[in-house]
């Protein structure tokens, strides 16, 4: 069964993810650490954006395709998927290892967090509904 809305989130999901990755691997160069963060502030918050989007990504992403394998809207699949995949663009911008109060960070873990909620939820309501 083909997948198309949902791979086309994976695709933008998955550069996003390496980006976030060649992010930490150029701050790894800059202040040559090859493990852990050496005591640096800037590579920790880069590895903490590409932690974070690895807690996150994955289980909103299997939602997703969940949701779009189980005959849900095409239009509610996009709206999932351009929530996460923007919320994801956004959210490292506020992470910033001298003011991690930047509503970047809150826009886009509030939107990783909608999604996988919202996704639960129409996967549970399909169940119990039908």
């Amino acid at each position: 069964m083909p997948l198309p809305i949902s791979a086309f989130y994976a695709a933008g999901l998955a550069l996003v993810g390496l980006a976030l990755m060649q992010h930490v691997g150029r701050h790894r160069l800059r202040v040559g650490v090859s493990l852990g963060d050496g005591g640096d502030p800037g590579l920790l918050a880069a590895m903490r954006c590409q932690a974070n989007y690895i807690e996150q990504v994955p289980m909103a992403l299997i939602l997703i395709v969940l949701v779009e394998t189980n005959g849900a809207a095409p239009w509610w699949v996009h709206t999932l998927g351009a929530i996460l995949l923007v919320s994801r663009i956004i959210h490292p911008f506020g992470l910033d290892a001298e003011d991690m109060s930047k509503k970047a960070r809150l826009i886009g873990a509030v939107g990783s967090l909608a999604v996988t909620v919202l996704a639960a939820g129409t996967l549970i309501w399909g169940v119990v509904a039908g």
